[in-house]
């Protein structure tokens, strides 16, 4: 029988759980718990595991250097610190659900991993692009790796399981992360994508079927 594998939920909607606060309008979204409420996050993390998550993801899906530097006022080293940060609390989260399986039978989980998670672009962007995919006519899928690259450098060095690059919304930033990926050669990583209400094509018109082929394809060693 094939084993299915437990995904976590929404930050968006666990973390307020324990902090009281929503993140709607804030522009670093739930990634401001990240420096403000740690805790929190670590706590959401554990009701995830403990409801029977195989999978927990950082809380990092709109953490970004860029981010960090213009609503946090830091430099890229204290934006990284961050970042890795991430890693830790959600690592303090599993260290407490394995010492909890001590005594609990029952849980299926047993050896949780952690995805880093790694939004899209256009979702540091606030106009709306992580939805169509259409980004500045400037964008060039050189600039987009760049732009992923020192986060998802963090996510690794931080000592995540694997990387979770979520809800891409163009074929380009397909191709810029599959390229990146492979400076990272022993870290493996899932990637979804935003796909338009019919199915076959993502947000940006892309055709979804060769947009998948093609970074299957270009992920082949």
């Amino acid at each position: 029988m094939t084993k299915i594998t437990v995904l976590d939920g929404s930050a968006a909607i666990q973390i307020p759980k324990h902090v009281g606060k929503d993140p709607d309008g804030d522009p670093l979204w739930t990634a401001r718990f990240l420096l403000t409420h740690p805790e929190a996050v670590t706590l959401a993390h554990l009701d995830f595991l403990r409801s029977g998550s195989d999978i927990i993801e950082t809380n990092t899906y709109q953490a970004s250097v860029t981010g960090f530097r213009k609503y946090l006022n830091y430099d890229e080293a204290e934006s990284l610190e961050l970042i890795k940060k991430s890693v830790d609390l959600a690592k303090a989260a599993v260290e407490t659900f394995k010492k909890e399986l001590e005594t609990d039978e029952s849980k299926v989980n047993r050896q949780p991993m952690i995805a880093g998670s790694c939004g899209p672009y256009g979702a540091t962007l606030h106009d709306a692009s992580e939805y169509t995919g259409i980004y500045d006519s400037s964008i060039t899928k050189e600039f987009l790796k760049d732009w992923h690259r020192a986060k998802i450098k963090a996510l690794i060095e931080a000592g995540v399981d694997l990387l979770a690059l979520e809800t891409v919304p163009c074929a380009m930033e397909a191709e810029a992360l599959v390229e990146l990926l492979k400076e990272f050669p022993e870290t493996k990583a899932w990637l979804t994508f935003s796909c338009a209400a019919e199915g076959t094509t993502l947000v940006d018109g892309s055709d979804f079927k060769e947009t998948v082929i093609k970074a299957w394809n270009n992920a082949i060693p």
